[in-house]
């Protein structure tokens, strides 16, 4: 009776999660202060500084993630990349980080099939750094790479968010066809299950990073960068 009854709980709490507390999409208010706020909830897994040609973050002996394996676009400038991993209790809605108008929303097949983001995930609960270490779906698993056409400080600044899917993905959504304007924190779209999402932009003259490793952040609230 005692068993019956704990699985019988089990699966209750499983649908609950699963079927109303994955998908909330709680109402958020960007602060009124100037910056980049986070496209993701979750915890930040790698803040880089990147030269052209330079690795993001090298994975494993013989494998590193450059912005090219990450965005699946050439680069040729400095970029800012930063890693927000999304654990399955995290709301999995994205956010766009600055106003401005959707160039493209590009679509990419996983590297041969996706793998589990189980490293990330324990690395990140038992802080463990670096937290990337062994985490092979940064360039290997399906992604959406959508690029923003955004002003900032008066200049022109394009940036990428590149929503990650993780083994069990079961679909990344995209709410903003490409011509189409979205507002800073404004909800673009979601991935389902657990994901990583990546913000990539191009490194300007007195940027100031506000987040480090190992900090939560919150979508369409925390400031990442200003």
């Amino acid at each position: 009776m005692a068993v019956a009854l704990l699985a019988a709980l089990c699966l209750a709490a499983f649908l609950f999660w699963r079927h109303y507390w994955f998908f909330r999409d709680p109402q958020r208010t960007p602060p009124a202060e100037i910056g980049l706020v986070s496209p993701a909830d979750g915890t930040v897994v790698y803040v880089k500084d990147v030269a052209p040609g330079a690795d993001v973050v090298s994975i494993k002996q013989g494998l590193s993630a450059t912005v090219k394996d990450i965005t699946r676009e050439d680069s040729s400038q400095r970029k800012i990349v930063i890693g927000i991993f999304m654990s399955p209790f995290d709301v999995h809605y994205n956010r766009a980080p600055l106003s401005g108008k959707v160039a493209f929303v590009r679509r990419h097949p996983a590297i041969g099939s996706n793998v589990s983001m189980t490293a990330m995930h324990w690395r990140s609960m038992l802080g463990i750094e670096p937290r990337y270490s062994g985490s092979t779906h940064i360039v290997q698993n399906e992604r959406a790479v959508t690029r923003i056409e955004a002003e900032y400080r008066g200049g022109e600044l394009p940036l990428y968010v590149v929503q990650i899917g993780a083994l069990t993905v079961n679909g990344i959504d995209s709410y903003f066809a490409p011509g189409t304007n979205v507002e800073r924190g404004a909800t673009f779209g979601m991935i389902r299950v657990g994901s990583q999402v990546d913000l990539v932009v191009p490194w300007r003259e007195g940027f100031e990073v506000r987040v480090k490793p190992g900090d939560r952040v919150t979508a369409g609230e925390s400031i990442l960068l200003r």
